[in-house]
C-alpha cells in the first residue's frame, strides 16, 4: 500500500534537499490524504473521474494573473528575486518577461493549440501546466508532442527537438509528464472545455490529444517530483487556484489509470 504522505512533507523534503524556501501559510487543513479521501482505493476510469470530481472545482485566473502566479510558483529557492525557466533550467529576474527573445513567457505545456483552447479561462490559464520559459526556446518548441529523441536545442541545454516532437530536460521530464496527465484528468469535456486526453502519437495538430504517452510514463517513473515540484503545487493549492496536482502527491496513479 502506497503510505500517506507528500503533502504534509514538503517542508522536510524541502530542507532536505537544502533548498531555501519559506512554506507559505496552508488556505486550508489538508492532512495526509484527506484532500484525496475520495479517491483512495479505486483505480482505472472510476479513479480517473474521482481525481476529476475533486479537482475540477477550483479558482480560475486571468491570463494576465498568470504572470504573478508564475512569478510564484517559479520561484528560484535560490534567488527570490529570479524564476527558474523549464526547459532551460536559467535562473532569470522575475521582471524580465515578455515578448523579447531573452525574456521569459508563459509556456503552456499541453499545448494550447492542442484542443484549441488558446489563452481561455480555465485550461489557458492553468498555473498547474503554465510555466516560465525563454520566449525563443517556447518558440522552439510550439505546439509539438512530447517524445524521445532530436537535435539539442539552443539556450535549452539537455533538452531535444525535432520535426514533431521535443523532448525536455532530464530533470524535468517528470514534471512534464505530470502536467500532462493533470490536464487530461481536470478538463474531460464536461465542464465546457475540451475532452484533453493523451495518446501515443505525435503530430495530433489542433486534436484534443498529446503524446507520446508511454513516453511521458516513463518519463514519470524516471523522474519522481522532487522538493521544488512539490512547493510549486502546494503554492498554487494554497495561494491561487485552491486545487492540486494528484500525480504530484501520488505519481502511482499514472499507471493505475493510464498503464
Amino acid at each position: 500500500m502506497q503510505p500517506a504522505r507528500r503533502i504534509p512533507f514538503v517542508l522536510a523534503l524541502g530542507a532536505a534537499a537544502g533548498l531555501a524556501f519559506a512554506p507559505p501559510a496552508l488556505a486550508g487543513p489538508v492532512s495526509g490524504d484527506d484532500y484525496y479521501q475520495d479517491a483512495l482505493g479505486k483505480t482505472g476510469p472510476e479513479l480517473k473521474a474521482a481525481l476529476h470530481k475533486i479537482i475540477g472545482t477550483n479558482t480560475k485566473l486571468t491570463y494576465e494573473q498568470v504572470w504573478d502566479g508564475i512569478r510564484a510558483t517559479d520561484e528560484d529557492p535560490a534567488n527570490k528575486a529570479n524564476v527558474v525557466l523549464l526547459y532551460s533550467g536559467r535562473s532569470q529576474a522575475k521582471t524580465a518577461n515578455g515578448g523579447g527573445v531573452d525574456d521569459w513567457n508563459r509556456e503552456h505545456v499541453w499545448a494550447k493549440s492542442h484542443g484549441d483552447f488558446g489563452t481561455a479561462v480555465g485550461p489557458g490559464t492553468d498555473l498547474h501546466h503554465l510555466r516560465a520559459e525563454d520566449a525563443s526556446v517556447n518558440s522552439t518548441r510550439g505546439n509539438k508532442d512530447f517524445d524521445a529523441g532530436g537535435s539539442p536545442v539552443e539556450e535549452a541545454p539537455g533538452s531535444l527537438t525535432d520535426d514533431d516532437s521535443f523532448e525536455p530536460r532530464d530533470a524535468v521530464k517528470g514534471d512534464v509528464a505530470r502536467m500532462i496527465l493533470y490536464m487530461a484528468v481536470r478538463y474531460d469535456g464536461t465542464d465546457g472545455f475540451p475532452d484533453l486526453e493523451p495518446n501515443d502519437a505525435v503530430d495530433n495538430g489542433s486534436k484534443p490529444n498529446i503524446g507520446r504517452l508511454s513516453v511521458l510514463l516513463t518519463w514519470n517513473t524516471q523522474d519522481p517530483p522532487d522538493a521544488t515540484e512539490q512547493r510549486r503545487n502546494q503554492v498554487i493549492y494554497d495561494q491561487f487556484q485552491h486545487n492540486r496536482n494528484p500525480f504530484i502527491d501520488h505519481p502511482e496513479w499514472a499507471a493505475s489509470i493510464y498503464g
